[in-house]
């Protein structure tokens, strides 16, 4: 990337993407410590949105986090300059509009926007303006966690031992402080130009149609994200004990927020370092899988449609009509396990799932019904509101035992032993289960093994109101040791 100029430049342009936040913000920061006026930037990006079903739930939640942007910056005398375009047109078109000298935004990891940025780097360069790229959704990338060979890390426990490290060095809490935005000293939020300036296009403008966000209770934006996290921090103590279970209400709910930038990653991870008790080193622990799986996405782009482990390119999953027939079932919950079942419905109706049922489910379609993790990570990138690349390859390479560090491929999850576990009361499963509401707890994890007259007492006929499971775990266990067998070349004991 070009150099970012000195602090005698007279405009630059911030481009706004998964950072929706006017607060302890990288690349605002550095434009307002690098330019005597600063406009700002978002494009509903058509390559990206173009694809995605009109009912888009994520469209729905970006539109409202940019028009609370917006008016954010207008409130300190700025405002966005919104476009519906291809980004890697419009950024160069308007930082030459603008006069700007200079071009910054928060680095991306994926694949995709790299080449875009790229591109838009390029383009700018011909006019002679620069593109700085500064970190802002992780605590650390690029060369800053390496092993004492100086090489990535491909495994997470050593990986997040140097992590930590890193941060307990003297001056390590340098990463975790915040960049003072309402304070930078220099430069001033500039309003955008007349001429550049044009109301938010409507969700009906970029074709896209309201959901069910508000009756999810999903407030995008700022004040979302600060409602969510106020709501988490009293339960913290108690994270690393309910994290597991579905039926409580245990996690934080905040990863849409962090998947958007809604709130920055610095002041949560810094909020778990500080606090240090056993609940928060959880909840850190999950921030620091966050990071890993970025790294593993920049280190390694070829996981985006290949095993992180090549060998395991060679799997045959399985195909025809009856693999569709099941990949079907597993889509709409209709297993016949009535946790997976709970996960997939919860995931259809909300755009969420659990993440213990997001490891359940994916180790349900790769190694009970043996679909290609592929065709589970597309689904769940199809639904998930807060779907991020990186961490969806990562948790499905892991559930198929293909990835960095992952699930050994000879332990398979027990759909049956893993409902019973952590929802031992049924509570989430009778939620997203209806129809097996009056079954009683003694079967409800293994509704099959009813007989006749406790299925009518429950007023559920297996294979009529609720179905049979679509698989044999115990066999299907079998098949998938045989399958992975035989690319390793051993005896299909999990021993080998």
């Amino acid at each position: 990337m070009p150099i970012l100029p000195p602090p005698s430049a007279d405009a630059a342009l911030v481009w706004f993407r998964r950072d929706l936040r006017d607060y302890d913000h990288a690349a605002l920061y550095r434009a307002l410590k690098s330019a005597r006026r600063v406009y700002c930037a978002f494009v509903f990006d058509r390559p990206i949105l173009d694809p995605l079903p009109r009912d888009d739930r994520r469209v729905e939640f970006i539109h409202g986090s940019v028009a609370e942007l917006d008016a954010a910056l207008r409130a300190q005398g700025g405002g966005l300059i919104v476009r519906h375009g291809d980004a890697a047109t419009e950024i160069p078109r308007l930082a030459a509009a603008l006069g700007a000298g200079a071009v910054f935004a928060n680095r991306d990891y994926e694949p995709a926007a790299i080449a875009r940025d790229a591109r838009v780097a390029a383009e700018l360069a011909e006019s002679g303006i620069a593109f700085g790229a500064t970190k802002d959704q992780v605590v650390f990338d690029g060369d800053e966690v390496l092993t004492q060979g100086g090489a990535p890390f491909s495994v997470f426990t050593p990986y997040k031992n140097a992590w930590l490290k890193r941060l307990a060095a003297p001056g390590g809490d340098f990463y975790l402080r915040p960049y003072p935005t309402e304070g930078a000293g220099f430069g001033i939020l500039a309003a955008p130009p007349a001429e550049l300036d044009s109301p938010l296009p409507s969700l009906a403008d970029l074709g896209f149609a309201p959901t069910n966000l508000a009756d999810l209770k999903v407030l995008p934006g700022m004040a979302g994200a600060r409602a969510r996290l106020a709501d988490f921090l009293p339960r913290l103590a108690r994270y690393k004990a309910l994290r597991d279970f579905p039926g409580v209400k245990g996690v934080s709910y905040l990863s849409v927020h962090l998947r958007f930038g809604t709130l920055s990653i610095r002041e949560l991870a810094g909020l778990a370092w500080r606090d240090g008790g056993e609940g928060a080193q959880a909840w850190l622990n999950e921030l620091i899988w966050r990071d890993f799986y970025f790294m593993i996405l920049a280190r390694h782009p070829r996981v985006v449609g290949a095993c992180f482990r090549p060998e395991y390119d060679a799997l045959a999953w399985d195909e025809g009509p009856d693999a569709e027939e099941r990949f079907a079932a597993w889509c709409a919950g209709r297993t016949g396990y009535p946790l997976v079942d709970a996960a997939q419905r919860q995931l259809n109706q909300t755009g969420y799932m659990h993440n213990r049922l997001r490891m359940v489910s994916a180790s349900f379609l790769t190694k009970d019904l043996g679909i290609d993790w592929r065709r589970g990570e597309a689904y769940f990138a199809e639904q998930l509101i807060d779907f991020d690349l990186a961490a969806n390859n990562g948790g499905w390479q892991w559930a198929a035992s293909t990835g960095c560090d992952a699930q050994p491929y000879f332990r398979i999850f027990n759909p049956v032993t893993q409902s019973e576990k952590f929802d031992p009361e049924g509570h989430f499963i009778r939620r997203y289960v209806p129809e097996l509401a009056a079954v009683p707890i003694k079967h409800l994890h293994a509704p099959w093994t009813m007989g006749p007259l406790v299925q009518e007492a429950c007023g559920v006929k297996i294979g009529r109101d609720y179905p049979a499971p679509v698989v044999d775990h115990a066999s299907a266990r079998e098949a998938t040791l045989a399958r992975f067998a035989k690319v390793r070349g051993t005896e299909p004991d999990g021993q080998g």
